[in-house]
């Protein structure tokens, strides 16, 4: 069993043909441009904190609450005895400010005391699967939070589902109406090549902020409308 395939915990029945995957890849990118693989991009400590004040927010805010809180602690290990109120205002534009800067002062005790520093750096040593469980096992980290460090700090051919991806996969059908981002991911990961699984997730969050909204999508305008049993929702505007 490969590591990509131990974290899946059961196999969807549903999925796309392989031979669709192509035609949407090319079609998403002749859109939206095709991405330029960026990965990994920084330390899995920093993706593990900026991920979390993505949690239920923009990217620019998200972006722009993270700045501000490197600016108020150069340091990680300057946040660990910080009084949770000076975290929550550094990070107030990001939303739900509060919640989250308990959660990533509690988070980061926890790296510390297992690891004697502040570092994710053991990660590189673990399987996915280990890894996978490793995040997993932080207080307040998701299956989606788990894989943006897999992927974006680390590299790994696995595929986080955000609120996007899992609005789009159910529209072209992928996977059944009731089923679970997690759900999501495994199909994902189970039918796309591992070499664009970077690339399918940013052209398919792309094509949600633009074009397949959750209000109002943009049927008429998709590039991979006649291959979506859903393009009669920009008709009766659901």
């Amino acid at each position: 069993m490969s590591n990509k395939e131990a974290i899946r915990q059961k196999k969807p029945t549903r999925g796309p043909r392989r031979g669709t995957v192509h035609t949407i890849y090319e079609a998403l990118a002749d859109r939206y441009g095709h991405p330029q693989a960026t990965h990994p991009s920084g330390k899995p400590i920093d993706v593990l904190v900026e991920t979390i004040l993505s949690q239920h927010t923009s990217d620019k805010n998200s972006h722009r609450a993270y700045l501000q809180l490197r600016r108020t602690f150069p340091r990680w290990a300057d946040l660990l005895t910080a009084d949770p109120r000076v975290i929550e205002r550094a990070i107030q534009s990001g939303g739900l400010a509060k919640q989250k800067s308990v959660r990533i002062q509690r988070v980061l005790r926890i790296i510390a005391e297992r690891e004697g520093r502040i570092s994710l750096a053991c990660l590189r040593r673990l399987s996915d699967q280990d890894a996978y469980n490793y995040l997993t096992s932080l207080p307040g980290i998701g299956d989606k939070t788990a894989c943006c460090v897999l992927l974006f700090a680390l590299g790994r051919a696995v595929m986080p589902v955000d609120t996007h991806i899992h609005r789009i996969i159910k529209r072209l059908g992928w996977i059944a109406p009731s089923a679970s981002p997690e759900a999501a991911r495994q199909v994902l990961e189970r039918t796309l090549p591992a070499d664009i699984l970077y690339h399918m997730h940013v052209l398919l969050i792309a094509h949600g902020r633009q074009t397949c909204q959750a209000q109002r999508p943009r049927c008429r305008e998709c590039p991979i409308r006649l291959r979506c049993p859903s393009r009669r929702l920009a008709v009766i505007g659901k």
